[in-house]
């Protein structure tokens, strides 16, 4: 087995996806019975790495039942359609809201190239591909996916985004969490266990509905999540708490900044020195220079978010 990717209990694996740097997106392969599932896939440039896996572990592409997408965001979607491709039995299952998306990426392509720029969608997630609408399965809220047996509960958890849907998997007490349980890199992991900070990239950041989504997942008394950046965590209550913690700071930030010239400066940097506090407390050793480039990019998007649900405020 690769050194990218790490073997859990209960037939679950994380791939490293090798997009932006190491340990920073995983897509997650659960095998049961000689059958097979992924849970977000990464980018086009992350296909080889997730199929390299699959042989790893002798299983054959024609048993891959499922790619299961928490949300359509391109660091866990951009790679579904070409992956379908060399799935022949496979069906793609993404909430109601990210179907279309999937079916026709025109859209997705569009609101991301409003965001990042034309040159970075092709170098960072290439051309994406579509997936043909028999193959898609629309995951309400309560929708199970059967693997071989094993029940996989899809549950409608809005917040960092409208189409996001976590995945709870009874057999390993885990919800696939997507970003609604936010961010957990492992350079930051002491003796205290994971640090985790929340991500509220745009366009669709809403602080009410991600506490009650963290809430109801707490719900069901995980004993572990697997985040797609990165992968297992511990400590749920914890972390949970921690992120509830941190959300309203985010949104505190976020209004009191909301009138000045240089908002958006204003935010970045508080949300820096927000991030770098709590980890210092947490018993982070890493120099702070360190820490702000390590989440240089989710504090440039979590900014960019802010400012989105704050322009949504004014016009309520």
């Amino acid at each position: 087995m690769s050194a990218a990717t790490i073997e859990f209990d209960h037939g679950i694996s994380a791939i490293d996806t090798g997009f932006f740097r190491p340990q920073f997106d995983a897509s997650h392969l659960i095998v049961h019975n000689s059958r097979a599932a992924f849970v977000d896939v990464g980018t086009n440039y992350s296909i080889p790495r997730l199929l390299e896996a699959l042989a790893a572990k002798g299983v054959g592409v024609d048993a891959v039942d499922w790619v299961i997408l928490t949300h359509v965001h391109l660091d866990h979607a951009g790679g579904a359609g070409l992956l379908m491709q060399q799935l022949p039995n496979a069906r793609l299952v993404v909430h109601p809201r990210g179907a279309r998306h999937m079916i026709d990426p025109s859209a997705l392509i569009a609101g991301a190239t409003a965001v990042y720029g034309a040159a970075e969608i092709e170098r960072s997630y290439g051309t994406l591909a579509p997936v043909p609408a028999e193959r898609v399965v629309q995951a309400s809220d309560g929708h199970v996916v059967d693997l071989a047996g094993r029940e996989l509960l899809c549950l409608d958890t809005p917040g960092h985004a409208r189409h996001h849907i976590c995945i709870w998997d009874a057999m390993s007490r885990a919800f696939f969490t997507g970003d609604t349980f936010g961010l957990s890199y492992r350079e930051f992991d002491t003796d205290k266990g994971a640090f985790i900070v929340p991500t509220s990239t745009p366009v669709q950041f809403e602080p009410d509905a991600l506490h009650a989504s963290i809430d109801r997942m707490l719900g069901f008394e995980p004993q572990q999540m697997f985040l797609t950046h990165y992968s297992r965590v511990t400590g749920v209550e914890r972390l949970a708490a921690d992120l509830h913690e941190s959300i309203d700071a985010m949104v505190a930030i976020a209004r009191a900044h909301a009138h000045d010239s240089a908002r958006h400066a204003r935010i970045a940097h508080d949300l820096g020195e927000l991030f770098v506090t709590r980890s210092q407390a947490h018993g982070c050793a890493l120099d702070v220079e360190h820490v702000r480039e390590l989440l240089a990019m989710d504090i440039e998007l979590n900014t960019q978010g802010l400012e989105v649900w704050l322009e949504k405020q004014s016009k309520q």
